[in-house]
């Protein structure tokens, strides 16, 4: 296929946009000349936000929080998901559009108020974008520790391509279950491009995490995985498959913040939140397996990490806006 020219800073990436095949859904449309496939994604720069997160990990925030930056639409459609406003296929709510040297301009004045590590979030198929930031933010002498916060739907090429560039892999291993990730987040094949995926994680950093003086993460692998409710079977294999088939040492970060949102209408089970019963049947099967290493969220932490994208910070609407709209 011959790429048209195009201004877009992507250097030899931009061959990857000419045909795109960044995640498992191998669409190969040429998202140069406009073409969209399942994510619905152009070639530019979609931005839901760009903050400073004190997220869920200690290691991960510190104590100076982790400017994250939350890339719009995704190759999963989960109707549970807490990003809706953003993460939608069919037109998200909230969406800017930025070049690369806005993105850049805005990440620097995250980092100039004390963050040292730079996350990108659900960039599973804007991987050219990613590498495109991280090399721009490298020539203007910026090296933060660069997190890849991901549901885990990836491509085993499109992480060994990352790897030179990725110092923290945060995946989401959501399912088991092929039938559940069917339903729920649309994803053929889950189980497997999931467990393949964080196979290559784990290949590429090791088990041990390697932290700073001040304990936070320079390099290493957390798994995350989000208890859903009536689910619990499909947690308790998440965590064999963690333990028996990685390792027990492997660093989890068990989170219990599912909370309802409009698009789990009609989707037995999810109206509701998980139930201390349910939260204690999985902790129970973790510490059966050995899983000794990493974070367990309180039950009640569902009432502290819903965003709103509306606000100028989604997770803290009493911090100031770094400013997305063009300038």
């Amino acid at each position: 296929m011959t790429l048209l020219h195009t201004p877009l800073p992507f250097g030899p990436d931009a061959e990857a946009l000419g045909s795109c095949q960044c995640c498992p859904r191998d669409c190969r449309v040429n998202r140069l000349i406009g073409e969209l496939g399942y994510c619905r994604t152009g070639a530019g720069f979609q931005i839901g936000a760009i903050c400073l997160h004190q997220g869920e990990e200690p290691v991960i925030g510190g104590g100076h929080g982790i400017c994250n930056v939350f890339f719009t639409r995704c190759n999963l459609q989960c109707v549970y998901c807490q990003n809706h406003q953003i993460s939608r296929n069919t037109d998200p709510q909230i969406e800017y559009t930025l070049t690369l040297d806005e993105v850049v301009r805005r990440i620097e004045t995250v980092l100039d108020q004390g963050a040292r590590a730079l996350g990108f979030v659900s960039p599973s198929h804007v991987i050219p974008q990613v590498r495109a930031l991280i090399r721009a933010l490298g020539e203007k002498g910026r090296t933060p520790v660069t997190v890849y916060n991901t549901h885990a739907y990836d491509r085993v090429e499109s992480l060994k391509a990352l790897a030179p560039l990725i110092r923290v892999w945060l995946p989401d291993l959501k399912y088991m279950d092929e039938a559940l990730a069917l339903r729920l987040s649309h994803a053929p094949r889950y189980p497997a491009v999931a467990t393949a995926a964080i196979r290559e994680m784990v290949r590429q950093k090791g088990l041990a995490l390697r932290l700073n003086g001040g304990g936070e993460i320079q390099e290493g692998v957390i798994v995350r995985h989000l208890v859903l409710p009536s689910q619990v079977e499909n947690s308790k294999a998440v965590l064999r498959f963690l333990a028996r088939d990685i390792s027990p040492d492997i660093t989890v970060s068990i989170m219990a913040q599912y909370s309802p949102t409009p698009h789990v209408a009609g989707q037995k089970g999810l109206e509701r939140g998980v139930t201390q019963a349910e939260y204690d049947e999985v902790l129970d099967e973790m510490d059966f397996l050995g899983l000794e290493t990493g974070w367990v969220q309180e039950l009640d932490s569902r009432d502290t990490y819903q965003p709103d994208f509306a606000q100028s910070h989604p997770f803290d609407p009493g911090l100031p806006s770094i400013g997305l709209k063009p300038s």
